[in-house]
């Protein structure tokens, strides 16, 4: 319970006695990099597509375009996610891959946001940037100190609010009824996304606070992807809420 991202438990790090070089912070900041240059490539490969199809033969066509990316990259990344979840040594080849899937996915899902509001993806990249350097910011200075009351608190929300999440797309999917502060947008709307935004902030924390942990426990080499991997997927979950809370205001 020491970070409320699944894919980031304490016992993830603790390989006992190692051989060979150990995790160091300047690599797993190394390897991040590399991961968000192949998410970027991607994104800007699926960005590209949507608006020349766009340009073209209008927006119906190019949604239709990119859909089998959005949706392909989002069900290939969660499959190498489950895979470094349960196989860590892996993450060096999954990382990588799941950085790629998840790039395609992003690339349909903000030129489509882009399309209706203009602006709002520069908007939510400018944020997402933003966000992770003042919570780095707070973390390093110990402004926010990671404590177990603390952790015990954002693992029960977060918790809460991926359990409302599934409710509602139950709900879509079996019925016509849905949950209308998640998707729409009123002072409720804004007031849950903002609640949702905060506790992905909070979460960049945690998983700070267990990379951390991991370098000081000398835990292998490989581990570098790992790390960098989990701080992905709070990312990727950080600049999604950002595009609805952004969508929600413009609307």
């Amino acid at each position: 319970m020491r970070s409320n991202n699944p894919v980031l438990r304490d016992k993830t790090f603790e390989g006992g006695v190692v051989e060979g070089e150990r995790m160091t912070m300047n690599g797993m900041i190394g390897k991040t990099g590399i991961l968000f240059v192949l998410l970027l490539i991607a994104a800007g490969w699926t960005w590209t597509r949507f608006n020349d199809v766009l340009a073209a033969s209008g927006p119906q066509a190019a949604m239709s375009a990119v859909s089998p990316f959005i949706w392909g990259g989002l069900l290939v990344g969660f499959g190498l996610a489950m895979v470094t979840v349960f196989k860590a040594n892996w993450s060096g080849i999954t990382a990588p891959l799941y950085a790629m899937a998840e790039g395609f996915a992003l690339g349909g899902i903000s030129a489509f946001f882009e399309l209706r509001f203009q602006g709002i993806v520069l908007q939510a990249v400018g944020l997402t940037i933003g966000v992770l350097a003042v919570m780095l910011f707070l973390y390093r200075s110990r402004i926010i100190q990671v404590t177990d009351k603390f952790r015990m608190g954002v693992v029960a929300a977060t918790g809460g609010i991926a359990l409302l999440y599934l409710v509602d797309m139950g709900l879509r999917a079996f019925t016509s009824i849905d949950i209308p502060f998640i998707h729409e947008g009123g002072a409720m709307g804004i007031g849950f996304s903002l609640l949702v935004v905060g506790l992905a902030a909070l979460n960049l924390t945690l998983d700070f606070d267990a990379i951390e942990r991991g370098v000081a426990a000398g835990a292998p080499k490989v581990m570098e992807w790992y790390g960098a991997f989990s701080l992905m997927v709070t990312l990727v979950w950080l600049y999604l809420e950002l595009l609805r809370l952004l969508a929600k205001a413009r609307r």
